[in-house]
């Protein structure tokens, strides 16, 4: 498996937003989606705000691979179902986003469902 680098990791963290886009059957990139994203002991987190029913979430899940955008950057990605670290994936949206109704949403049950792991490909 391929890691972030360490540069990688400090523009992701710095990085207000990312964009995201879940791969078509023939390898082509869905429509990218701005998400909040947060970086939490070097690993790269996102989460749906609408759960499971979200659009962008639901084109990932078809087959938990696309394509990652942020400063002038893509990259292929997999993405990988991951409640491991909810608890700490919550404190770092609270300290990165602040404690308003936006980070309150993206930190509920329904988006915890959908908290993906990002990988590089």
């Amino acid at each position: 498996m391929t890691t972030w680098t360490t540069t990688e990791l400090t523009e992701l963290d710095r990085a207000g937003e990312v964009r995201v886009a879940g791969r078509r059957a023939d390898g082509s990139s869905r429509t990218p989606t701005i998400v909040w994203h947060v970086v939490v002991d070097d690993t790269l987190y996102l989460r749906s705000v609408k759960g499971p029913d979200g659009q962008w979430y639901r084109g990932v899940a078809r087959h938990f691979d696309g394509f990652l955008r942020w400063g002038g950057q893509t990259r292929p990605v997999t993405f990988t179902l991951d409640s491991t670290r909810d608890a700490q994936i919550d404190a770092a949206y609270f300290a990165k986003y602040g404690t308003g109704s936006p980070s309150r949403a993206i930190t509920s049950a329904l988006a915890k469902q959908t908290t993906l792991r990002v990988d590089p490909r």
